[in-house]
């Protein structure tokens, strides 16, 4: 009986260790499926495509170029991906409207064993960054820098020198190339090129915004450490964008409307970004606002710009105001944007009114 009963406990340790085997080996097949590695980053400005090639050229991988509107979205869509990996996330700010939906599916994505890092320099609720940190995803923020200059400082063992250059275009673009990281890259070019390559990078960009498989090429050239004058027609696209842009001095000149506080206009046949700065600057006021409609989306797209002179966080008091009225917002303290239902456009501009006293 005892040598009956030593068999039987043998083969039951057989059996489970067999069990066992087959188990650690179905999780090394599913752990060996993920092999993918994707960045989603802003698409509308230079700064986030910037992030991108940086991005694409330390670890490879795909990009996802997305405006604000559709970052949750793609964040939904990576969530399905049985093969992702590693995911970056750059530029994309959060609104009070979209912060608990990117946690839960940050987490969703650490659960599944994804290795997951935000990069942003925009306004960011602290509560937020402590609830990625606790999952573990690796947040790196600063309001001081421009996206692609923390993202090339981060990586910058993995990146080869031009990737320097592409990372102080951005911060020109994004009016923080005065800034202690930003400032030193600067140092290393002639300024005017710099300048230069910045502007016509940002008006290729603008412009382009229709064409997705451009924005792609544009990362993948920019991540193979070309200047914009080695990709072709961007100088001559360029010069289009400024001419276009001439032109809309005298629109805005024509349709401007004036608050206590602030100027804003309706945007008809050009980006609402193209044309916020003539709209601050002809109104006389520290703020300008300019809208375009998304017809397909029932939205109003909205960019502000402050003055050196505004004494308000435009990006904190946009994120609130949108999310309360049923869209989402925000940015930084002299620029930032918001998507504002078609209906609630005009109280927007005049609560911002009210608030920016």
């Amino acid at each position: 009986m005892i040598f009956e009963f030593v068999l039987v406990s043998s083969k039951t340790k057989k059996t489970a260790a067999k069990k066992v085997t087959k188990k650690t080996a179905a999780k090394k097949t599913t752990t060996s499926k993920r092999t993918k590695v994707i960045c989603i980053s802003h698409k509308e400005d230079c700064d986030g495509i910037s992030s991108a090639a940086l991005i694409r050229q330390a670890f490879g991988g795909d990009a996802i170029l997305v405006d604000y509107p559709g970052q949750m979205e793609a964040l939904n869509q990576v969530v399905l991906d049985e093969k992702l990996k590693t995911l970056f996330i750059c530029d994309l700010g959060l609104s009070k409207k979209t912060q608990d939906e990117f946690i839960d599916i940050l987490t969703r994505l650490r659960k599944n064993k994804v290795s997951v890092t935000y990069i942003d320099h925009h306004d960011i609720d602290p509560n937020v960054i402590k609830a990625l940190n606790k999952i573990k995803v690796k947040v790196i923020h600063d309001i001081n820098e421009c996206t692609a200059v923390l993202t090339y400082t981060a990586f910058k063992s993995k990146l080869n020198d031009h990737a320097s250059f592409v990372a102080a275009c951005a911060a020109i673009t994004d009016y923080m190339e005065s800034r202690p990281l930003g400032s030193k890259l600067l140092q290393i070019y002639d300024r005017q090129f710099a300048l230069i390559s910045a502007t016509v990078m940002t008006y290729n960009i603008v412009g382009r915004q229709r064409e997705p498989d451009y924005l792609q090429y544009l990362v993948e050239e920019l991540a193979d450490s070309k200047f914009p004058h080695d990709i072709p027609n961007t100088y001559e696209f360029a010069q289009i964008q400024v001419e276009k842009l001439s032109q809309m001095i005298a629109k805005v000149k024509a349709g401007l409307k004036t608050m206590s506080n602030l100027g804003h206009m309706e945007i008809l046949d050009a980006g609402a970004s193209g044309a916020v700065n003539f709209v601050m600057g002809l109104s006389g006021k520290d703020v300008g606002v300019a809208y375009k409609e998304r017809v397909d989306h029932g939205i109003y797209a909205v960019s502000v710009r402050g003055s050196k002179d505004c004494k308000v966080h435009l990006g904190k008091i946009v994120n609130l105001l949108a999310t309360s009225l049923g869209g989402s917002g925000g940015g930084h303290d002299k620029a930032c944007g918001a998507v504002v239902p078609k209906p609630k456009i005009k109280k927007f501009i005049t609560e911002l009114n009210k608030k920016i006293k």
